[in-house]
This record gives structure tokens, C-alpha cells and sequence, in this order.
């Protein structure tokens, strides 16, 4: 139950993240959304440290794998997003970002030896299907948009699944909050070396009103401090194909954000899309739920 929890509340916050890209890009640039999503991330958390009066023990940890993550879970994908939503539409980013499952689960087999039931290649694939119901897009349409923008999307997808395949393999036994913290740590050092290298270092006095502070603290308080710790609490606690699952709930609450905020409309499409990509969900993640509750179980019994 905890790690369903996680993956709707991680949902509902993804669910903002590409609208608060699309309000910043055009002011910050891509690498500088990445700087300020990050830093304001890792402030987040190391208020909540400071808060719980709790310290992560840095010598005792693997720090080249957590830099790596941190590159390949923030700087290199939230730039390549960025990138895209330059050129092609946040919603369209939204669907092509939900290919992150598939990625996921080909490069764990490729790379990382994971063994995947036919059921649960089955469910990926049902789930990316409700996607296509969810947006009513015909997939032709793809040929037709921006090849770069779909590029650097498809991209960010990748490196998405080969992080979070990593994590769970060479990081399970170091604390969420020491990766997420190290993630962002890395995203805001990295991001502000390749704002140097791009010159484009934004004017904060030029872009700055109370739209774009919303967005900020949108997507770097909740969008990246909390939502990675939650992220990374699925990939231990589960595993890299439950919690890249996100990605296939994103544009549906989106959607709710849409009717809820702006009383937009949900297309009927999105009612059969939404139940295909429950009962992909639910094929694929059967298995790790009943684990996770037979563990905690466990647990309880012992105390």
C-alpha cells in the first residue's frame, strides 16, 4: 500500500512539472531551469535534515556511483527536457517521456541482467497503449513533429532507465535521502558548468514575477526535493520498473490538474486510457507489491 501511495502522490507532482517547464524555459533556458529546480531541491532536503536533526555519514558512501546517478537521473535528463520543450509542445513531452518503462525495462535486461515475466512485459506494453487512448494521438503524428525536440526526449527517457536500473542494483543499501541529496547536489554543480559553457546565464531581474516564483518552488521544492526522495523510496523498496511506472500515470494527472485548475475538459478517450494503464500497472507490479507487503509483514511480526 505505501509503495502505491508513493507512486499517485509522486504522480500528482510530476503531473505540474512540464507546465512549470514550459512557464520558465523561455526566461531561464533549459540549463538554467535545471540549476534552480536543483538547488532549490537540495535545500529542501537539507532543511528536512536540519529539521530532524539527522547527518548522512559522506565517508561511508559511494560517491562516484551517486555523482553518476546524479547525472544521469537530473543534469542530463532535466537539460535534454528542457531542450525539447523549446521545440515541441509539454504535451507532447509528457507522452514521449512515458516510454520511460520500456526503456527501463530493455536496458535492465540488456545491462543489468534483470529477468522480466512475460506478464510483466505485457503489462509495460498495455500501459503505454492507455497512453496513446490518454492524449488521442495518433501515432503517425510523431513523424510529424520536431525530429530534434523528440530526440532529446527520447533521450532523457533513456537516461532515466539506465539510472534508475543502477540505483537499484549498486545503491540499495545507502539511504534516500543521501541519493536524492547527492542527485541534486550534482544537478546544481553540473548545471551551473554547463551555463558557463553555453553562456547563458539568465537575468533573474528580467524574468522574475510571481508566475514564475510559483513554478520555481513548484518544480524544485515538490518536483525535485520531494518528489526523489519519493522516487528513490520506490526503486529500493520496489523496483526500477514500479517506479518508472510514474511516467505512464503523469499525463493523466495532468489532466486532473487541468479539469481541477482551469475546469478543462477530459476527453472520453482518457476514461479507457486511464483503466488500460491501471491494469498495466497493476500486471506489472503485482508481484513486487505482494513482496513489499510480505516484508513489511514480516517486519511487524518481529517487533
Amino acid at each position: 500500500m505505501r509503495l502505491y501511495l508513493a507512486l499517485i502522490t509522486l504522480s500528482l507532482i510530476w503531473g505540474m512539472s512540464f507546465y512549470f517547464i514550459k512557464v520558465l524555459v523561455e526566461g531561464l533556458g533549459p540549463w538554467g531551469i535545471v540549476f534552480v529546480r536543483s538547488a532549490l531541491g537540495a535545500l529542501t532536503l537539507a532543511a528536512i535534515l536540519l529539521i530532524q536533526r539527522k547527518k548522512i555519514a559522506w565517508k561511508s558512501i559511494p560517491l562516484k556511483s551517486l555523482v553518476l546517478v546524479g547525472c544521469m537521473n537530473a543534469l542530463i535528463p532535466w537539460g535534454l527536457i528542457g531542450i525539447s520543450e523549446t521545440r515541441i509542445s509539454s504535451a507532447l513531452a509528457s507522452m514521449v517521456n512515458a516510454t520511460t518503462p520500456i526503456f527501463t525495462s530493455v536496458l535492465g535486461v540488456i545491462l543489468f541482467s534483470v529477468a522480466l515475466s512475460a506478464r510483466q512485459w505485457t503489462g509495460i506494453l498495455i500501459g503505454f497503449v492507455g497512453i496513446l487512448f490518454l492524449i488521442d494521438l495518433d501515432i503517425t503524428q510523431l513523424f510529424q513533429e520536431d525530429l530534434i525536440g523528440m530526440g532529446t526526449m527520447l533521450a532523457a527517457t533513456v537516461c532515466y532507465g539506465f539510472s534508475s536500473q543502477y540505483t537499484k542494483r549498486h545503491l540499495q543499501g545507502v539511504s534516500v535521502m543521501a541519493i536524492a541529496l547527492m542527485t541534486l547536489l550534482t544537478s546544481s554543480l553540473g548545471s551551473l558548468v554547463m551555463m558557463a559553457v553555453t553562456d547563458s546565464f539568465f537575468p533573474l531581474h528580467q524574468t522574475i514575477d510571481w508566475n514564475t516564483i510559483f513554478a520555481m518552488v513548484g518544480l524544485g521544492v515538490f518536483g525535485s526535493g520531494l518528489a526523489y526522495l519519493l522516487f528513490y523510496y520506490m526503486i529500493q523498496a520496489g523496483s526500477a520498473e514500479f517506479a518508472t511506472f510514474v511516467t505512464y500515470l503523469v499525463p493523466i494527472t495532468a489532466m486532473f490538474w487541468g479539469w481541477f485548475l482551469l475546469d478543462e475538459q477530459i476527453p472520453p478517450l482518457a476514461i479507457g486510457g486511464l483503466a488500460l494503464i491501471l491494469a498495466g500497472v497493476f500486471l506489472s507490479t503485482r508481484k513486487t507489491a505482494k513482496k513489499v507487503h510480505a516484508g513489511d509483514h514480516a517486519v511487524s511480526s518481529a517487533k
